[in-house]
């Protein structure tokens, strides 16, 4: 055989390469398993071993093995496996247009603005893109024509490459560079903070033109810590604070204002508005002590338009801002300052920190030392000369640390920050200072949060099912192949270890849908073995000798194999392209599974049994029980594609009927809103427990918010959605709906149960074991791209087979076949919503499913469509019918064994795979089926009826005239 060398070798170099890479997960994983029987179950025991454990090394001559040096090489795991918090952050791109327009309050900037706000929750373009339209349509109907270049727009020192006869088009350009400058510069400062924070393994990547940053952060357990650290702008300013005496005509003239208009402006009109504010126990600088309990009541008061509108003149700008924590002994109450604002509500010292440390002050307080730079410095001096003897205000992202009196004026630049800190609050705010600040407020759009509990029960049934689906794949291929079945075995362990070793080379992170990449790897990689031995049955039985037949059926079965499997991975690459966070893992592991299959099951099995044969030994192709099956099987399948098209028309109706009547049932990720899955120490009804909730989830208005509760897996188990709160994505919002979700859920948990233990699974045998944030914007951004996904997934596979087939009617019948598929899915997934004891979610993994399936489908379409053209060429005197039946009479025992097998797989995943799987599995199991089915009645009858209302018999001749030309031509 040629080229068998060339093969081993590089077999052999990837197998170096592939130990060199895992090397560090096998020492790791040794490590910790002796820490874990050295310490028994005790964490801090656990700690001291790993540390002593930590200072062997492993010397293999080619490397050397440290704890800490394998920790930072192991292969990445997923938090749907490890536990932890993915997020996707948002910079406030308001925020950078603001700053680069100098804080301008032009009347036109300001309502295009506002605009932009109002059109960016429902589109799916960019802000600054939407901002330019919104400007321009405001623009007109002001009749200002105001260019972009003027001074109250970008011509400002903050875009000094702008002059007065700068075109719009070109700024533009120069502030849609800026703002993606303005996004690396906080993609830098994210990164910075996570390494500070001393996260293992964090993956932080740009989500390029959106202004949006990807955190994935595995086995981090202080979930509010996080949201906090990636949401802080550290946005330090020092402001002039306004007293209680200049302060209170005002809130007295408030309360009158509330007993005549409460109703409008969303309170009752015999709220006690001064007895909310507790202005006689106040002991600081502020204007009001109020419960935390009334916090809310207070904003919507001050916030409102009425209360707005009834300011003094010496308060029209004043910011009303809350401390960022109780005071100690003062712990059910929060502080309310009036800052003294501006126009512009610029700050009169917007610090920028060069350094800060953890201090101690005279009573052994905790406390933040700092140092400004110049222009702070000068500023600050500046500032406290003119407050001597009266408060400054220390603000972080509009929240007050400290609001002390100046003793005396401030020169050097270094000031302190108090704030009742704990010890590691303290750090994470000297981390946060001194990471730099975001160029603009972050916000998180959408979050997912596994608890670790969870995390290692999907390990254990991905592996289970792994393991499963691996056997029942070794035990089909030596039963129906024999000899031949062993080296496909041989070749697909050698595959897996390939696999496994490239996606730990490539950085590459390991997820629960990965794992299941995997297995659906390895069950396709099956297919061409199949191929390859299916094909060298029909050479033996033709009556050649078993070097010659495996010859032949290697070198037949080649342009079915890379036709099949470059379709397949059209597919995965659309599915790394549009998916984000597990999909996106999905589709690289399956990219590098279909890849590997084509290396280890065409060349390196080829090699493997040519080695063999070469030595005169024999290996078989059959077992005497499959030796005959599918052997002369002849079905008139284009004779019976009539009664094939009604089943399918009627299959089809009823499933658009079931979509434009009932719909589906869509996750957050299309929907928007937060969904959490509780766990219980006791076996709890939804309906019960959704009773309960709905009368704790009610908005501001006194509105009742959308609540879903359904067991979730087992009966100790619930998922829950909600609404509530859908348009907003500040910590406080998610700890709001947390707390509420806890009060509603309190009957059925212990009595002991609190907050924190509920919010924290990991040592519990009940609370919230995994949730998933999604913000409205981002929604609509997931269902835009599936929708992208499965139309350019379509055209890609359309032109693909019109490139290889030379004939649209071939591209024509694949894609009505796909079309076919999908909408059966989708059907499936409409009727059964409210039927299934499992999600039927429409969500990214679903259609990821579709995805799936699409490569499925067309892969033994392919196969199909590969016979008629070598049958053209070699059969040319049969009918076009015949042609057809033949072709697909021929292959039928591939496509049984490679369905067959494939279902087997995909249900072994099903039902040990884990919950969060089986909505992803069901879909693949209805493709499976219906896949197999569509490339005989749909795919190749529309083909045929195609190509017969060209000139049935002429079309066959021309047909096969234009293959063999082409045949010539390579």
């Amino acid at each position: 055989m040629q080229g068998k060398g060339f093969i081993t070798l590089i077999a052999v170099i990837l197998g170096l390469i592939c130990i060199n890479e895992l090397l560090p997960t096998w020492y790791s994983g040794k490590i910790e398993r002796q820490a874990t029987e050295l310490s028994a179950g005790d964490p801090v025991k656990y700690q001291k071993e790993i540390e002593r454990l930590s200072k062997d090394t492993l010397d293999l001559g080619f490397n050397k093995l440290y704890y800490t040096k394998a920790k930072e090489k192991e292969m990445k795991l997923g938090l749907d496996l490890k536990g932890g918090i993915n997020v996707l952050l948002e910079i406030n791109q308001r925020d950078l247009i603001n700053n680069l327009t100098n804080y301008s309050e032009n009347p036109v900037l300001i309502e295009a603005l506002n605009r932009t706000d109002e059109v960016q929750k429902k589109s799916t373009g960019s802000y600054i893109d939407n901002f330019f339209v919104q400007f321009d349509e405001v623009n007109k109907e002001k009749n200002t024509n105001l260019k972009l270049a003027d001074p109250e727009i970008f011509g400002n020192p903050n875009l000094s490459e702008i002059r007065f006869n700068t075109t719009d088009e070109e700024v533009k350009r120069i502030v849609k560079n800026r703002i993606e400058l303005s996004t690396g510069t906080a993609y830098e400062v994210i990164r910075t903070r996570i390494d500070k924070m001393g996260v293992t393994q964090p993956n932080v990547q740009r989500v390029p033109g959106t202004g949006r940053i990807s955190v994935e952060m595995p086995g981090v357990k202080d979930i509010d810590r996080v949201k906090k650290m990636l949401q802080t702008s550290a946005k330090l300013q020092f402001w002039e604070v306004q007293q209680a005496p200049e302060i209170f005509p005002y809130f007295e003239q408030l309360s009158t204002v509330i007993s005549l208009k409460g109703d409008s402006i969303g309170v009752a009109k015999n709220t006690d508005f001064l007895k909310l504010l507790q202005i006689n126990t106040l002991a600081t600088t502020g204007v009001a002590n109020v419960k935390l309990s009334d916090t809310a009541t207070v904003n919507k008061i001050l916030n409102h338009p009425i209360a707005k509108n009834a300011r003094p003149a010496n308060i029209k700008h004043t910011q009303f801002m809350w401390g960022y924590k109780p005071d100690a002994g003062n712990e059910g109450n929060l502080v309310l300052y009036a800052i003294r604002g501006n126009a512009s509500q610029k700050a009169p010292v917007d610090g920028a920190v060069e350094s800060a440390n953890i201090s101690y002050d005279q009573l052994g307080r905790v406390v933040v030392d700092m140092q400004m730079d110049s222009k702070g410095a000068k500023d600050w001096k500046t500032m406290t000369e003119k407050n001597v003897g009266k408060p400054v205000a220390v603000s972080l992202d509009n929240v007050i640390y400290t609001a002390p009196n100046v003793n005396e004026a401030i020169p050097s630049g270094r000031t302190q920050i108090s704030g009742n800190f704990s010890q590691e609050e303290a750090q994470d705010l000297v981390n946060v200072l001194g990471a730099g600040k975001l160029p603009a407020g972050a916000k998180i759009v959408q979050a997912e949060v596994v608890g670790p509990s969870l995390g290692a029960e999907s390990i254990e049934s991905g592996m289970w099912s792994f393991v499963i689906a691996f056997l029942i794949i070794v035990v089909y291929l030596i039963f129906y192949y024999g000899g031949a079945g062993i080296y496909a075995v041989i070749a697909m362990l050698i595959n897996l270890f390939f696999l496994m070793g490239i996606m730990d080379s490539v950085d590459a992170t390991l997820t629960l849908p990965g794992i299941a990449g995997v297995v659906l790897s390895m069950a396709m990689a099956i297919d061409a073995n199949v191929i390859v031995y299916e094909r060298t049955k029909e050479e033996l039985f033709l009556g050649k000798n078993i070097k010659e037949a495996y010859k032949e059926g290697f070198n037949f079965s080649l342009s079915a194999i890379i036709d099949g499997n470059i379709t397949s991975l059209l597919t995965a690459i659309v599915l790394y392209v549009f998916g984000t966070g597990p999909i996106k893992g999905f589709a690289v592991t399956l990219g590098i599974g279909i890849v590997m299959s084509m290396f280890t099951c065409v060349l390196l099995t080829r090699v493997m049994i040519f080695s063999r044969l070469e030595k005169g030994k024999g290996l078989s192709v059959w077992t005497p029980l499959t030796k005959n099956l599918f052997r002369n099987t002849w079905i008139d399948f284009i004779g019976k594609r009539k009664y094939a098209y009604i089943i399918s028309a009627v299959i089809t109706l009823v499933s658009l009927g079931s979509i434009f009547t009932q719909g589906f049932k869509f996750g957050v990720d299309f929907n928007g809103g937060r969904s959490y899955v509780v766990r219980f120490d006791q076996s709890v009804q939804s309906a019960k427990a959704d009773e309960s909730l709905q009368k704790i989830f009610v908005n501001k208005d006194g509105d009742q918010s959308a609540v879903d509760v359904k067991t979730f897996g087992s009966d100790n188990q619930l998922k829950v959605t909600t609404d509530y709160k859908i348009d907003e994505e500040s910590v406080e919002a998610d700890m709001d709906v947390e707390q509420k979700l806890f009060e509603g859920l309190k009957p059925f948990l212990p009595k002991d149960a609190t907050i924190d233990s509920f919010k924290s699974s990991g040592d519990e045998a009940y609370g919230i074991i995994s949730s998933v944030k999604v913000g409205p914007t981002v929604a609509d951004d997931i269902k835009t791209g599936g929708a992208f996904a499965l139309i350019i997934s379509l055209v890609g596979i359309f032109l693909y087979i019109l490139l290889r087939f030379k004939r649209w009617q071939f591209s024509t019948g694949a894609v009505a076949s796909l079309l076919h598929d999908a909408i059966v899915i989708l059907g499936a997934y409409s009727i059964l919503r409210n039927v299934m004891p499992f999600s039927m979610e429409i969500n990214q993994d679903f259609i990821a499913a579709i995805l799936t399936v699409l490569g499925y489908s067309i892969n033994d379409t392919v196969i199909i469509f590969d016979r008629i053209r070598e049958y053209l060429r070699e059969k040319k005197s049969l009918t076009l019918e015949s042609l057809f039946n033949d072709s697909i009479s021929s292959t039928l025992g591939r496509t049984f064994n490679t369905a067959f097998a494939t279902f087997l797989v995909v249900l072994a995943i099903f039902i040990v795979g884990g919950e969060n799987l089986r909505g992803f599995m069901f879909a693949l199991l209805i493709g499976v089926g219906f896949g197999t089915y569509s490339t005989w009645f749909i795919a190749s009858a529309v083909t045929y009826d195609l190509l017969k209302k060209k000139g049935g018999e002429e079309a066959t001749k021309k047909l096969a005239e234009k293959f063999e030309k082409t045949k010539e031509e390579q």
